[in-house]
């Protein structure tokens, strides 16, 4: 090679580096690298929610494992490796799920986990039917269709601040996603406006389905349990079974896996119906969970409706 080929060769590489400088010294080094988020939930619904969101633009991560009672759960070593991988952690931050902030602590991710709190924009309701007559904020908020649909459009806005390049994708599919929840209410709307509703009177085991409740404009008179998990003592009991025959309640809805033996006795001494509806907790996390619980859950009122009007 000759001097004079060498000092052209020489010259541009001088000239590609000059370009390059620019661009590497206003890189934000802090911009996130090219790839999927991997978002964390704490219950199936939200497993739900955001698989719907994200489809295959993220990595969706249940915190706990699938069988565990969300309801009295202790973190496990396990849970606490998980969080330390996460990009974002999806929660109810209401009252059901507790545990998870101890999970993130123990990570280590208390400061730089982001948390999406799902319930930042629902319409809040106290328990129905509470013994002492507290007015305890209800956390079951996705046991429900219409603040199902606000705790995803909530979700949805949070995430597109995260991944910005995918914003606009998870908008389309919240949208889709809502608007089969919608469908899914309007036909049992149109069930429910056939019967006389102004009667029915209902028990629950478990305060879990006050939000679907409303959306229909039924309340319940009583609950058995005093709060989730914790069995009434036989004061309280027997506090419930006068209640139930005072209000002329026909029908008692018991939590499908965990408290169908609590419905018994209350069975037995009052002469209730007992109808089983799910809490949404199952065996496996998906994406369609949610959807299949609620359309059993609905098709379950509306028999009881049904029931008490024969």
């Amino acid at each position: 090679m000759t001097v004079s080929t060498r000092h052209r060769a020489l010259w541009r590489s001088c000239l590609a580096l000059l370009v390059l400088i620019p661009a590497l010294a206003f890189a934000d080094p802090t911009a996130p690298l090219d790839k999927k988020l991997k978002i964390g939930v704490t219950l199936h619904p939200y497993y739900s929610f955001v698989a719907n969101i994200v489809g295959d633009r993220a990595e969706v991560v249940a915190l706990i494992p699938a069988q565990a009672n969300p309801h009295n759960y202790q973190p496990q070593p396990d849970d606490i490796t998980r969080a330390m991988t996460l990009d974002v952690l999806v929660v109810n931050g209401i009252g059901h799920d507790e545990w998870a902030f101890q999970i993130v602590k123990a990570a280590g991710r208390g400061a730089t986990l982001p948390i999406i709190q799902a319930n930042a924009s629902v319409a809040l309701i106290p328990i129905g039917g509470d013994q002492d007559g507290a007015k305890v904020v209800n956390p079951h908020t996705f046991v429900s269709t219409t603040a199902a649909i606000q705790q995803v459009f909530e979700i949805t806005r949070r995430l597109g601040e995260l991944d910005p390049s995918n914003a606009a994708a998870y908008r389309q599919n919240a949208l889709a996603y809502a608007a089969r929840i919608r469908a899914l209410r309007a036909g049992f709307m149109t069930r429910f406006a056939a019967l006389d509703l102004s009667s029915f009177r209902c028990a629950t085991t478990h305060a879990g389905y006050d939000y679907m409740m409303q959306e229909f404009g039924l309340f319940v008179s009583a609950v058995i349990e005093p709060r989730h998990g914790v069995a009434p003592t036989a004061r309280q009991l027997a506090n419930t079974i006068d209640a139930i025959k005072k209000a002329n309640v026909k029908v008692l809805f018991a939590e499908k896996n965990f408290s169908l033996d609590l419905a018994k006795p209350i069975e037995a001494a009052t002469g209730v119906k007992v109808f089983s509806l799910s809490h949404i907790t199952g065996d496996t996390y998906s994406a369609d969970e949610f959807e299949v619980a609620m359309r059993e859950n609905l098709e379950t009122l509306a028999e009881a409706v049904e029931f008490t009007q024969r």
